[in-house]
């Protein structure tokens, strides 16, 4: 779950009655060893279906061999 700072301010007012700045906030949850994360940007005229159809791949051009007969000794 990802939770944005302000929401975290919001969540410590709630249940604890505690006012702390985002700026605090943010400095402390850093240095608790955790990161800012954001979503990769999308273009605003990015064409979904064209986007599927660039991640479709192509079928494998490997076959499985067929099974070779037991050799005889």
């Amino acid at each position: 779950m990802r939770w944005r700072l302000c929401d975290l301010a919001q969540w410590l007012w709630a249940e604890f009655g505690v006012s702390v700045s985002e700026q605090t906030l943010g400095r402390e949850v850093r240095s608790m060893g955790y990161r800012k994360l954001s979503a990769r940007p999308r273009h605003h005229a990015q064409d979904a279906d064209a986007a599927e159809a660039f991640k479709k791949t192509s079928p494998p051009q490997w076959q499985k061999s067929p099974l070779a007969p037991p050799r005889v000794k």
